[in-house]
């Protein structure tokens, strides 16, 4: 967890105050955050005590999701190859498809499903995580100015409350958009890779 926490400051950190750190600066920065030597600390740097209910509850959550939605996708497919095999004979490149894509499928539809529902969430486990390590972050509406991270929560509830009470619902889906770009560029090269396979398939028959 305290290696998650200097991982995450590592990718929001903007490029502009960030000094020449070596590949093993957030393993030093974890470190130091769980003796509490070497990493400058602030008040509202909250305890790794208060970081465990929301780190687990998201990683539980997760895995749960995923895990339902996965097979739940997998029998659905398999079922349909089955019915479409009894009704009709399949061709060689076919039932190779058939045999791996489902499962790619299943992985997609569960991952999409699982970072979807869990967003909320997720914003506010990286803001509990940020607090307090003198983060700044670039300024994404305007692009050129950067914005220190001056967030005061007591914890998860007080998090979730005071994001609802100044931004709004919304507030819990920012940054949703790379969401998106992500996984359309993962159905993108699911179907690209797709067409491909079935191309060699056919070749090789």
């Amino acid at each position: 967890m305290p290696f998650y926490s200097a991982s995450l400051i590592e990718t929001v950190q903007s490029e502009i105050i960030r000094d020449n750190t070596g590949i093993l600066e957030c393993v030093k920065e974890g470190i130091g955050r769980v003796i509490g030597l070497g990493v400058p600390h602030s008040k509202r740097l909250l305890p790794l005590l208060s970081l465990i209910l929301p780190t687990v509850l998201h990683g539980l959550l997760h895995y749960i999701i995923s895990s339902a939605i996965q097979k739940f996708v997998l029998l659905i497919l398999k079922r349909k190859t089955c019915n479409s095999h009894l009704a009709e004979s399949t061709s060689p490149v076919q039932s190779m498809l058939d045999a791996y894509f489902p499962e790619l499928i299943a992985n997609f539809a569960a991952s999409l499903c699982s970072d979807v529902l869990l967003y909320p969430l997720e914003t506010v486990l990286h803001r509990l995580h940020i607090q307090g390590t003198r983060t700044i972050i670039d300024n994404t509406d305007l692009g050129y100015e950067v914005l220190p991270i001056n967030t005061q929560y007591e914890g998860m509830r007080d998090c979730i409350n005071t994001i609802r009470q100044e931004e709004g619902v919304l507030g819990f889906y920012k940054g949703f958009g790379a969401v998106i770009i992500q996984y359309t560029l993962h159905a993108a090269v699911l179907q690209i890779t797709k067409i491909i396979y079935s191309t060699l398939l056919q070749n090789s028959v």
